[in-house]
């Protein structure tokens, strides 16, 4: 029959093995440059270009304009990731936002911006050497808003009766206004007269 003392001794040996096997939450690297991929549907050419963080590239219709880009240490798993705004330039030079997000470059099928003609997704990062400490510990709660700065609370949504039909449009991007002309232009390499978002022909 184990002793107590062993029975102790187990039970403190296991609980550090699961401590260490807990995983530690890492610290971050910021990156100045974020790598991108870009596929041109009707020509079949793949590209791979890089873009400043904060500077816009244009890649056939779309604009790319990375606000961020992180990785981790190389001692842990890599994690390439890039908060990204897409914009859509339209033939009547209009411009609309089609993606603003998070884009993963371990899974670029999940989180890549899919167009009618050009698809991008995030592959790789270049020059990080930033070290970014997350905090441990958490940060203290915002205090309460007073009962004039709370927002109104919104009316119930009523159902609609059994049997009818609800028509849906798909969201089709939202305008905005153009931020800054691309540094660099990808397919098509000569664009129409009068189709440069830029004004150049």
């Amino acid at each position: 029959m184990p002793s107590l003392r062993r029975i102790l001794a187990l039970a403190a040996v296991s609980g550090a093995a699961l401590a260490l096997a807990a995983p530690a939450k890492a610290d971050r690297i910021r990156n100045p440059t974020a790598v991108f991929a870009g596929l041109d549907k009707i020509t079949g050419r793949i590209i791979s270009f890089e873009v400043a963080i904060d500077e816009t590239v244009q890649f056939g219709a779309l604009q790319i304009t990375p606000r961020v880009c992180w990785t981790r240490p190389p001692t842990e798993a890599p994690q390439t990731t890039s908060f990204t705004e897409v914009d859509e330039v339209t033939f009547n030079n209009e411009y609309r936002r089609i993606f603003t997000g998070w884009m993963y470059a371990s899974s670029p099928g999940l989180h890549g911006v899919e167009h009618a003609i050009y698809d991008v997704w995030l592959t790789d990062y270049k020059g990080g050497t930033e070290l970014v400490v997350d905090p441990k510990e958490p940060e203290a709660p915002p205090p309460p808003l007073a009962p004039e700065q709370r927002r109104p609370s919104r009316p119930a949504q009523q159902t609609p009766p059994p049997n009818q039909r609800i028509d849906v449009a798909p969201p089709q991007g939202v305008p905005v206004q153009p931020r800054q002309t691309p540094s660099q232009r990808f397919f098509p390499t000569n664009p129409a007269p009068g189709r440069d978002p830029a004004g150049g022909n």
